[in-house]
Formats: C-alpha cells, sequence, structure tokens
C-alpha cells in the first residue's frame, strides 16, 4: 500500500472508528435502552426521538427514514455504530432551523437589524483601504444595514466613500452602491437599509441622489418629503432598499454640514477637520436628495430627555455611541426601552477602537436597541455574539424584540433583578474533526493537541456566566464526559457561547473553534454542534458532541 493510502485509510478509520470505539458511557446506555438484542427499530428509535432528543412530533416514518438514510447493515434498525454516525452528523443540528419564523407584519422598530458599521473598510478605522469587498462579504453574512461615510473627492465633483480625516484610501461611492445593489438580497429577502454619514455640499447631494435613483430605481423605497408616522414592516419591505441619514435643513451653513456621530468628535483618535471643504454657507438643499430618505435621523440639541422624546406624529432614528448608551441607561433605562418600541437606536462603537474592535451588544438589545452597529472584519468575541444573535429566525437578518421590550403598559426596567425562568444543563461529551481540518503540527509541532472548552451564557448581566472543561491531553479526538448547569434570568436575550483552545504552556492558548447558539432556539438533546473559524466560517469537519436539557423550559 502506497503512503498516500495508507494515510486515506488512516484518515476514514480516525473520522468513523476512532469516536465510535470512545462512545461516552450515556450512549451506549441510550442505545441499549432504546434497542433489543443489539438493534435500534424505528419503534425505539420514534421514542428515543421524542424522550430524549425531545422531538415531540417525531413519527414512526420519520425514524424509518432516518433508518434508511444510514450506511446500516440491518434496514431494520440501527446498530450502535450508525446511531452515533447519525448523532455526530450534519442532520443532527443544535439550533432550530425551519426558516423565518417570527412574525414580519410587525413595524420595524420592533425588530433587531444586524447592522454593520462603517461596512466599507477593510481593516483598522485608521489606514485601512475602502472597498466595495467588505460589504459583498457583510451582505452574503446577512447583515441588513450598511453604513456608507459620503465625501466630496479630492477633485470636489463627485462623491467618495471613506473614513473622513484619516489615511484610508476612497473607493467611488457608485461602485458602492452597484455592489450593494448585487448582493442586497444574497442571504434574505428582506430590507436592506443605507445609512448615509453625509459630508457632501448640496450640490453633491443631489449628484449621489441621481446615482441612488439610478442604481436601485423600483427597489428604493421612498415616502416622500413627510416623514413616516410609523414605520413600514420588513414583510411589506421584502427586496427594497431603505435611505437614512439626516435630512438636509433649508440653510445649511458649511459648519453645520456635519454626520450624526461628529458629536464624539472629541472621542476620535487623529480624525482631522470633518467639515468639507469648498461649501459656501446658505446653499439651498437638494430637495430630491430629501425625498430619498425614508428614515430621519439626528441627535437633537439638548440632554437625553429631549433625545428621546416621543412624537405621536412621526418616527425618528438616534444614534448613541457605546459609551452615551452606557451613560443613559443609568438613568434613563425606561425611557430608552419606551423610545425604541416606535423609534430607531442605532449605537455604534467609540472612536478609540481604531483597531476596528467591538463591544458587548447585551446592554443595547436589552434595551431595545434596533441597529447594534459592530465592524464585521473585527473578527473578536463580541462579533460571535453578534453572529449568534442574528443565526435565529432563518438568518435572515432580523430578529423579533421580545414581548417584553414591547409592552407599552408596563416599561422592562433593565434594572431589575428578574427571577430565574429557566436551568439549562448542558453535558459535553466529545469533539472531533480537527485531524481533518487542521496540520498535523497547526498546534504542536511534537504531540497530539491538549483541548479544552470554554461553556458559557452571555446575556443581561445576571446570566452571565462560563464553565471550563478540564483539558484533555495528547489527543485529536477529546473526550471530556462533564456537565454544566446555567440559571438564565432572561433567556430571551441569552446566547450560549462555546470556545475551544488548546493548551500551550510556554506560549498562549491556541484557538481551536467557537460557536455561539440563541437560547430560544437551543434544541433539547444529543446534538452534533459543528464549530467556527474566528471569522465565523464554518469548518469542514470540526464538531462537538453534546446534550442540552432545560430544567423548567423557557
Amino acid at each position: 500500500m502506497s503512503d498516500q493510502s495508507y494515510t486515506v485509510c488512516l484518515c476514514f478509520r480516525r473520522r468513523f472508528k476512532m469516536p465510535v470505539a470512545q462512545a461516552p458511557e450515556e450512549i451506549k446506555k441510550l442505545f441499549e435502552q432504546y434497542s433489543e438484542n443489539e438493534l435500534m427499530s424505528a419503534d425505539g428509535l420514534q421514542k428515543f426521538l421524542v424522550e430524549v432528543q425531545k422531538e415531540d412530533e417525531a413519527t414512526i416514518e420519520d425514524a424509518q427514514k432516518i433508518i434508511d438514510g444510514c450506511k446500516n447493515l440491518n434496514e431494520n434498525g440501527l446498530q450502535l455504530e450508525p446511531l452515533f454516525r447519525y448523532l455526530f452528523g450534519d442532520d443532527n443540528s443544535p439550533q432550530a432551523s425551519p426558516g423565518v419564523h417570527h412574525d414580519m407584519s410587525a413595524p420595524m422598530s420592533q425588530y433587531f437589524i444586524f447592522t454593520g458599521h462603517n461596512s466599507y473598510l477593510t481593516g483598522n478605522q485608521l489606514s485601512s483601504d475602502c472597498s466595495d469587498v467588505p460589504i459583498i462579504n457583510a451582505l452574503k453574512r446577512g447583515v441588513r444595514v450598511i453604513e456608507l461615510d459620503i465625501w466630496p473627492n479630492s477633485g470636489k465633483d463627485d462623491v467618495d466613500v471613506l473614513h473622513g480625516g484619516t489615511l484610508t484610501a476612497p473607493v467611488t461611492l457608485i461602485k458602492c452602491l452597484e455592489s450593494i445593489k448585487e448582493y442586497a438580497f444574497a442571504s434574505s429577502e428582506f430590507p436592506v437599509v443605507i445609512t448615509l454619514e453625509d459630508h457632501l455640499t448640496p450640490g453633491l447631494q443631489a449628484k449621489a441622489a441621481g446615482m441612488i435613483i439610478e442604481t436601485f430605481g423600483d427597489i428604493l423605497f421612498t415616502p416622500g418629503h413627510e416623514a413616516l408616522k410609523e414605520f413600514p414592516s420588513p414583510e411589506s419591505l421584502k427586496k427594497r432598499v431603505i435611505i437614512s441619514t439626516k435630512p438636509p435643513t433649508e440653510c445649511t451653513e458649511a459648519k453645520e454640514v456635519k454626520d450624526e456621530e461628529n458629536d464624539k468628535a472629541g472621542e476620535e483618535v487623529a480624525l482631522q477637520n470633518t467639515e468639507p471643504s469648498g461649501t459656501e454657507p446658505k446653499q439651498k438643499e437638494a430637495p430630491e436628495y430629501k425625498c430619498l430618505i425614508a428614515i430621519h435621523a439626528g441627535k437633537p440639541k439638548g440632554g437625553l430627555d429631549e433625545c428621546l422624546h416621543l412624537d405621536s406624529e412621526k418616527v425618528r432614528r438616534l444614534s448613541l455611541s457605546e459609551l452615551e448608551l452606557e451613560n443613559a441607561a443609568e438613568t434613563h433605562g425606561k425611557q430608552i426601552i419606551r423610545f425604541t418600541q416606535r423609534n430607531m437606536l442605532r449605537i455604534y462603537p467609540k472612536g478609540i477602537r481604531v483597531d476596528s474592535s467591538n463591544y458587548n451588544p447585551m446592554i443595547a438589545w436589552t434595551h431595545g436597541a434596533q441597529m447594534v452597529a459592530f465592524n464585521m472584519q473585527g473578527n473578536d468575541k463580541h462579533l460571535w455574539l453578534m453572529h449568534g444573535m442574528f443565526r435565529a429566525n432563518g438568518h435572515c437578518g432580523y430578529v423579533k424584540k421580545p414581548d417584553f421590550l414591547l409592552n407599552s403598559n408596563e416599561i422592562f426596567d433593565p434594572q431589575d433583578k428578574q427571577p430565574v425562568k429557566t436551568t439549562l444543563k448542558v453535558t459535553m461529551y466529545m469533539g472531533e474533526g480537527w485531524y481533518h481540518d487542521f496540520d498535523r503540527t497547526h498546534f504542536d509541532p511534537y504531540s497530539p493537541p491538549d483541548f479544552y472548552a470554554n461553556v458559557g451564557i452571555a446575556g443581561v448581566p445576571a446570566d452571565k456566566n462560563t464553565n471550563k472543561t478540564e483539558t484533555v491531553t495528547d489527543s485529536w479526538v477529546p473526550c471530556w464526559n462533564q456537565e454544566f448547569e446555567f440559571d438564565i434570568t432572561v433567556p430571551e436575550l441569552a446566547l450560549l457561547l462555546i470556545e475551544v483552545h488548546e493548551h500551550d504552556i510556554s506560549e498562549q492558548d491556541d484557538f481551536a473553534g467557537q460557536t455561539c447558539i440563541p437560547i430560544p432556539e437551543l434544541k433539547c438533546g444529543i446534538r452534533a454542534v459543528p464549530l467556527m473559524d474566528k471569522k465565523g466560517d464554518k469548518y469542514n469537519n470540526v464538531k462537538l458532541l453534546m446534550r442540552f436539557e432545560f430544567i423548567n423550559p423557557p
């Protein structure tokens, strides 16, 4: 046998035989419980699906389909090995995936929306290139809100997209718009919002309006001159594009032409003059530009009370930095939630995050903020939480807010201590697949890896909790067989975060995979949990075998 053939055979054995030989004792016992004469019939499998996997509607026919789909030596039932392969297989997902299943007919203000920040940047906030490529990647991942900072080009005769006052190289507005049109609905048919951070003269506003109208045509949602009294629903705006920015005023002096985030000017690092040059005072607004703005943005002058003022005649969007939100949450928590029941709230990273890192989104979600703007190139733990939240509702980019955030009669108080609603019991059995997806020396040049896992809950402060497994040394197929329990007070906003690392004595531990699953969509039972890389892309083979049980289900 050639060396190559031997390696293929070895990988095959490791892939299918080695994990089965190390099957957890609990699974062996469950197999014995639901089988006769070492064979699990369709009747036994159906009972297993209902009683262990909590698939209450599973039928005998469903069980027989599983048996027929397994490479099984006996068509009358499953032996332990094919059952184990099924449990570790792609069809045994830990997350309910019925597609879009939330009510999509409510106003857009009643949804969390997958939102990007400075969506055109390829890297850091100060010197990376601007491009349409990160916009395309974001749309493919399901992002529904794209942010563009628009500025006069060097010749003052066209419109560029760039992070003003920095060394970022520009990309033309028209290129970004054309890419948005091409990829807007690649992953979801629900509406795309373009938030414009506008630094243009009225003449260039008119030019930008022409580009937008010509590019999007009939798919552009334009309510006209008047502000909306209520936001339309995502359902009614399928395959539509929406523009959101500050409406230009009748007489705009040059010093007043700023973007919605210039209130954070003192936070910005290395930013120079943010005013567009060549602007003459008291130029009339571009009416065609104003008519395109469906979601009016702006921060009223005055304190928080003025910013959070409710207007029964119109709805609007307010933007706050992560620091402004943290401070506001201490004094105006219930008022913020009341505001977000009809209006939009967008949260953006503080200016000193020049490395394109992100912040904890939980404070924003707990206060009803719809647009929690993230740097999609950040690849940090907070971005994993964002990915996890928007794996819900069929990955469509819109997640219906919990009822307690929408109740106008009794406003939720985030600072109140909530009772425990459910307890999640997690059993971490084992993992496999690294042998196939990683080079033999990736983790350790001289020996097999030493894997451990962090299993935790991200949510409101009372629910935040993380446990760590023991480290399994010198094994590509770690078997932990450990149980953890998590008390959860607000399961509607909780996420299960799992990380696997390889222990390194002399250096920082190596990353070996992660995933984040919304608790409301977590399926009970023994499940195969696929892991992702730091970017959120799924590995080809790396999976964990875990069991999830709710005590007092949510």
